[in-house]
């Protein structure tokens, strides 16, 4: 495995420590899987600096990394005007962490039939968190286990940093929250693979380990339409990946893995316009009827650009190696 340097101790990733992964990490991450280029900017917080930092264009390895490594930051690391005006603009509100973990934990009572499976809410008058459950999560529901949790499709709407799959920080305070009291859906989903599988540092328990955090992540959606957004839980998602393997392992993952993660990312975790089904300020247009002929009705596809398309995800089928289907999201919510 080849070396590399990783700052996980931080609430803002480094670009440049993220390309110099290599494997082409970096650039995966900024993939937009609908239209086959970059996710695009999708604001006009850039344009000062020049061409190629306006609205519809693409997000670059040169325009994140370099002189402009600092460019993408947290919305808790920015200015407190760039804050107010981002929230003025896009509607842009953080929720904090307790307030995601309680809401996640509505969701869990529904699918256990039962509260304070991962925690325990604390709401004083002053005071609000949560109280990490320490013991090993045994009882699930009749016919369902471990394994059905983790494959269990979850999904954050206009997910910003995405702070309800992948609690790194709490988006408010900026306080790095530790691996074992994390709240994210995608973190729940982690928790149990690390309870359910080998300690021992062999080879297979690590595989083992592996196909069952790649299905964490297949079962993992959220949208965002702000690209440096989107940017930013994309790289939460991969880091927390580092950060969890560290923590079972005790070492860093190897490169291939995070490459592998990475395209999973690069699917799941998707830049729309949440109204339309598209890509941001384009209008997405997909298939048109030619006017009946002879009593029948054709339809076909229609001649359109890359950013008219409507947004596509994967329904992934399997880990190893990594297969699914292409499918179109607005058509998924018909089934």
């Amino acid at each position: 495995m080849r070396n590399y340097d990783l700052n996980i101790n931080t609430i803002d990733i480094s670009e440049d420590d993220l390309l110099n992964l290599g494997d082409g990490i970096l650039e995966t991450l900024l993939k937009d899987r609908t239209t086959g280029g970059n996710i695009i900017l999708a604001c006009n917080d850039y344009e000062s600096l020049g061409d190629g930092f306006s609205f519809d264009n693409e997000i670059t390895i040169e325009k994140i990394t370099g002189k402009y490594n600092q460019l993408i930051q947290p919305r808790i690391a920015k200015e407190k005007n760039d804050q107010r005006q981002r929230s003025r603009n896009m509607a842009e509100v953080f929720t904090p962490s307790w307030i995601c973990n309680a809401q996640n934990n509505l969701v869990d009572n529904a699918w256990f039939g039962r509260e304070n499976v991962f925690n325990t809410e604390v709401n004083e008058s002053d005071t609000h968190g949560w109280i990490t459950k320490t013991e090993p999560v045994t009882v699930f529901p009749d016919g369902k286990d471990w394994r059905a949790y983790v494959k269990e499709p979850r999904m954050e709407i206009t997910c910003g940093e995405a702070p309800y799959l992948a609690s790194r920080y709490d988006t408010t305070t900026g306080e790095l929250i530790p691996v074992n009291k994390r709240i994210g859906l995608l973190d729940r989903k982690l928790r149990l693979v690390h309870e359910n599988t080998p300690t021992e540092r062999k080879k297979r328990n690590i595989e083992l380990w592996r196909n069952w955090v790649l299905r964490a992540y297949q079962s993992t959606y959220g949208f965002e339409w702000q690209g440096d957004n989107l940017l930013l839980a994309r790289e939460a998602m991969l880091i927390t990946y580092v950060e969890y393997y560290n923590h079972k392992w005790n070492a860093m993952p190897d490169t291939s893995a995070l490459k592998k993660i990475a395209e999973v990312i690069s699917w799941n975790i998707w830049q729309m316009d949440g109204l339309t089904y598209g890509i941001p300020g384009s209008e997405p247009k997909e298939k048109m009827a030619i006017p009946e002929q002879q009593g029948v009705i054709f339809e076909e596809t229609v001649q359109i650009s890359p950013c008219e398309r409507l947004c596509r995800v994967m329904e992934w089928t399997s880990c190893e190696p990594l297969k699914g289907k292409e499918m179109i999201f607005k058509e998924l919510l018909k089934q």
